[in-house]
């Protein structure tokens, strides 16, 4: 099952990777908070309801010899609630970082320092070593991300804002923390739908608090609600729910480096629906990050060790 999550997980980048040309072709008036309040309220309720509804038939499928599923103490609430918060949390953070140093760089930041961060991460908890192919994919696919940051950024000038860097750093590490907190509950028997309906349900109760401070007068246009309603339903509630069924069967640091596939389909995307020109290095960059996704794929055709827990699509 190893190139099936593989896919699952390739599947929701590429889902991640069109919020930047949603956002694009959406309508003017927009910022980035209502955006990311507004995707975090659609997407994360969409998420809560898909999820435990998938969840629901799973545990009506569940032959009667398995064991019963977890209870639900404060261990495994507070991982749930904990994910949640980071996923609320991510947005603004990521967008102080575009917005300090730049679309290139605080992407390259944010998502080159995910992988790296969830496997430090997974280390410190676990101190189970990465694999040698995850380390040589990881260290391919993120120096495509940052051929491909600053190949864009080639005629740019100026120093890296400390705090646009340390925001696009939190979102990277955000990301880290939902890997392993949901990797954690999946190794506790948890099926991998409550765990993401969980994280849906307490982003989008976090992100309706902030409805009442932004405006939203940009969801009255066709194209606004379009856009919001992509934003949400297919780059969070579908792209997560494919995300955390493919992290059934991978290690955390694995399913953070396939989702550099963010960056890749963002780049093509840029170049073909936007029109935009992309420098020498930029190209390499791209062929440098497939190759190091390529490669990881590759290196999943193997099950999990540990068997992680399994769960039927």
């Amino acid at each position: 099952m190893g190139v099936v999550h593989v896919l699952a997980v390739l599947a929701a980048a590429v889902l991640f990777g069109t919020t930047g040309t949603s956002q694009a072709l959406g309508p003017d008036g927009t910022t980035p908070l209502s955006i990311g309040v507004v995707r975090m309220v659609i997407g994360g309720t969409g998420l809560a309801v898909i999820a435990f509804l998938l969840a629901a038939r799973h545990a009506r499928r569940r032959p009667a010899g398995d064991a019963p599923p977890p209870r639900l103490g404060p261990r495994p609430l507070s991982l749930m609630v904990l994910t949640g918060a980071c996923l609320a949390i991510y947005q603004p953070l990521f967008f102080l970082g575009t917005e300090r140093n730049g679309v290139a760089v605080g992407t390259v930041v944010a998502l080159g320092s995910a992988p790296i961060l969830a496997g430090l991460l997974e280390w410190a908890l676990t101190r189970r070593m990465p694999s040698p192919t995850w380390m040589g994919a990881t260290a391919l696919a993120t120096l495509g991300v940052v051929l491909l940051g600053f190949g864009g950024e080639a005629g740019g000038t100026g120093g890296t804002d400390p705090v646009g860097l340390l925001g696009s750093i939190g979102a990277g590490a955000s990301f880290a923390v939902i890997a392993n907190a949901q990797r954690r509950l999946l190794d506790e028997g948890w099926d991998p739908f409550t765990v993401v309906g969980s994280m849906g349900a307490s982003s989008a109760v976090i992100c309706a608090f902030a409805v009442p401070f932004v405006d939203l007068s940009w969801l009255g246009t066709t194209s606004g609600l379009v856009m919001a309603l992509w934003l949400g339903l297919a780059t969070i509630s579908v792209a997560y729910v494919l995300f955390t069924w493919g992290l059934s069967g991978l290690t955390a640091a694995t399913a953070a480096t396939l989702t550099l596939g963010e960056p890749l389909t963002a780049g093509i995307l840029g170049i073909v629906v936007l029109g935009e020109q992309l420098s020498a290095l930029a190209i390499v960059g791209l062929a440098v990050l497939g190759a190091g996704l390529a490669l990881l794929a590759w290196g999943s055709r193997s099950p999990r060790d540990p068997k992680p827990y399994a769960v039927e699509a």
